[in-house]
């Protein structure tokens, strides 16, 4: 599997023919360096990553069941593909990604775990959705800053797909947002972020899929899926919780989805633009085994479908 990825990966670069120009020593990389650079991340990824149905060790704190048709990748090549993306990526959260490796995947899962203590869930009864929509733009913002210092055109959150929904017998957190490049025509498909969360003992874990608006209802199954086989280690799990020795987050429910996961935490953004010109290519060449891969080089790039956004 991953020598056919591989093989994928470099057909997209000569398909692309992603040179690297001289460019000055301040100026935003190219649009050839950061197509090069997509193409080698991606290239990295699939030697690294393992396969399922296999069982992934998340650290010291759960395992991730990993179905047949996923891929993991671990935070070193993770972090370069997202970079490569145009992500800002926080290296003390990151974990790794889950991608596709059926032909008609287009999605990526960003894993995340944030080990700052128990999160107290009662906020969730009385949260704003209205509120928390306000802080997430807020973030994106600031994020814009970084995304213009390296090419990248700035983003802008357009509102929910679904508004916050927390599971208090299974300590899970799902909610899901809109977002383009701005000036982006509306009537273009726009990214969608994902996010469901599994609160633990220590911490929380964060898995987020990257889509699009006209393929979310038929990819958030796969979200859900990963979520539900993720499971805590024993002594990890909400529920062993100890008061009288475990340490309590400063922040509770609410803040995962508005100031500390966009502020604190570090907002990935993935470019719609980029990733609609060239990205989704790679995605799908990396998915497209055997004499999929053929068929899939002979069609023409689409250029009307819009990003992801996180």
């Amino acid at each position: 599997m991953q020598k056919l990825i591989s093989i994928a990966v470099i057909m997209s670069a000569i398909l692309f023919g992603a040179l690297l120009p001289a460019s000055g020593q301040n100026a935003p990389p190219s649009e050839a360096a950061r197509k090069a650079e997509l193409v080698a991340a991606w290239q990295a990824a699939s030697q690294a990553g393992t396969a399922g149905p296999a069982d992934v060790t998340l650290i010291d704190q759960a395992k991730l069941k990993l179905p047949e048709g996923r891929f993991f990748v671990p935070k070193t090549e993770g972090t370069r593909v997202l970079r490569a993306l145009g992500n800002l990526v926080n290296d003390a959260t990151f974990i790794g990604l889950v991608v596709g490796t059926r032909q008609n995947d287009q999605w990526i899962v960003v894993i995340r775990y944030v080990k700052e203590g128990y999160i107290k869930d009662d906020d969730a009864k009385n949260w704003n959705a209205d509120e928390l929509l306000s802080s997430i733009k807020e973030g994106v913002e600031e994020s814009n800053k970084d995304r213009v210092a390296r090419g990248f055109p700035e983003l802008e959150v357009v509102g929910w797909i679904q508004p916050p929904a927390y599971d208090a017998a299974t300590h899970r957190l799902v909610w899901s947002m809109l977002g383009k490049d701005k000036g982006q025509p509306d009537n273009l498909p726009k990214g969608v972020n994902f996010n469901t969360y599994a609160l633990g003992r220590d911490g929380y874990f964060s898995l987020n899929l990257l889509s699009k608006s006209d393929r979310i209802e038929n990819e958030k199954p796969v979200a859900r899926e990963l979520l539900s086989d993720l499971s805590y280690n024993e002594g990890k799990r909400y529920e062993d919780f100890s008061a009288s020795t475990d340490r309590i987050a400063a922040y509770g429910l609410a803040a995962l989805i508005g100031g500390v996961a966009v502020k604190k935490l570090g907002l990935l953004a993935i470019v719609t633009a980029f990733v609609l010109k060239f990205a989704k290519v790679i995605l799908l060449a990396a998915a497209a085994f055997g004499a999929g891969i053929m068929k899939f080089f002979r069609r023409k790039p689409r250029t009307d479908v819009g990003g992801d956004v996180t």
